[in-house]
């Protein structure tokens, strides 16, 4: 026997059952970025002290918005409420020297999203950084607040904000790191550094959680949207069956990335598209898909074959 069959044969057990989607295998790349085997890491019994959680970010305010600056939007920035206390804090998709939070010298406190712990719950991490700026912040320090180890049990981000959506703002570049600065010299040539990585980016309106980006040789539409994968993914089938899918001429639904627990379509867009011709074609997707998302009936031979098609094109970030 093959050594690729003898390594299936060990995977596939007699009586085990199949991964569902989504599902990390044993011997698949642990989900938190360690660079390690699930089984030998999240997976392993007290292999971590915090527990792998799929979909950190569910229940925050505009939560696909959170997965799309987390993984997908160079520059952004949104204030967050806290639940107690006033003290201003916004969150930031990425911050100097990819800081996990930063206490300014105004006393606000800025939370970053780009930054990959590998303790197994991002959300469980966010929620250690903010808890250990705002005391910082009290005790009147400015400075950078890190985290080096795992938190271990307290609260998630989940258990300090409230509100209902985002005020997000996309940035054309890095210029918000200091806004609030009097004296920027010397940060002329990191920041000219910083900005050379940022492809233009635009937030659609008319549709939540949807991003246009030109990365110079295409254009691409990312669309991180909260369904169940195995409901998304069949209502995708049926509007890629039917054609429509197609957001403007020349555009294709080229695959999908999985973050955190969530799907993003991607589109990819003849150049010189731009967001503003966007808008329109997508409010009249996000119906099409609300209707095919309601849509329980069984997927056609045709919808099936999309579908597996969809299926093969997802690239898992995290």
């Amino acid at each position: 026997m093959a050594k690729k069959s003898r390594t299936k044969a060990r995977d596939l057990k007699v009586g085990a059952a199949p991964l569902a989607e989504g599902e990390v295998g044993p011997r698949q790349p642990c989900p938190c970025g360690s660079g390690k085997r699930y089984k030998a890491c999240h997976g392993a019994p007290g292999g971590a002290a915090t527990a792998y959680v799929g979909r950190p970010f569910e229940g925050l305010p505009s939560e696909c918005d959170i997965v799309a600056l987390r993984e997908l939007v160079p520059a952004a920035t949104a204030p967050l409420t806290l639940k107690d206390g006033d003290r201003t804090v916004v969150l930031c998709s990425l911050l100097p020297m990819a800081a996990p939070a930063m206490v300014r010298d105004s006393g606000e406190v800025w939370l970053g999203l780009q930054v990959q712990h590998s303790f197994g719950d991002p959300s469980r991490d966010l929620g250690a950084v903010l808890t250990a700026a705002l005391e910082q912040a009290e005790r009147g320090e400015s400075g950078i607040v890190g985290l080096t180890t795992d938190p271990g049990p307290g609260p998630r981000l989940q258990d300090l904000v409230t509100g209902d959506s985002l005020d997000l703002t996309v940035h054309e570049g890095f210029e918000y790191w200091v806004a609030d600065v009097e004296d920027q010299a010397g940060m002329e040539a990191a920041l000219e550094q910083a900005n050379a990585s940022v492809h233009p980016t635009a937030k659609l309106t008319s549709v939540p959680a949807a991003y246009w980006t030109n990365v110079g040789t295409k254009e691409h539409l990312r669309w991180v949207m909260p369904e169940p994968e195995d409901q998304l993914l069949d209502a995708l089938s049926r509007l890629h069956a039917a054609g429509k899918d197609v957001l403007v001429p020349d555009s294709r639904l080229v695959g999908m990335f999985r973050a955190h627990g969530l799907l993003a379509p991607v589109w990819d867009l003849p150049v010189g598209t731009g967001p503003e011709a966007l808008e329109e074609p997508a409010a009249a997707f996000a119906a099409d898909l609300a209707e095919a998302l309601a849509d329980t009936s069984d997927l056609t031979t045709e919808q099936r074959s999309a579908r597996s098609g969809l299926a093969n094109r997802q690239v898992t970030i995290r």
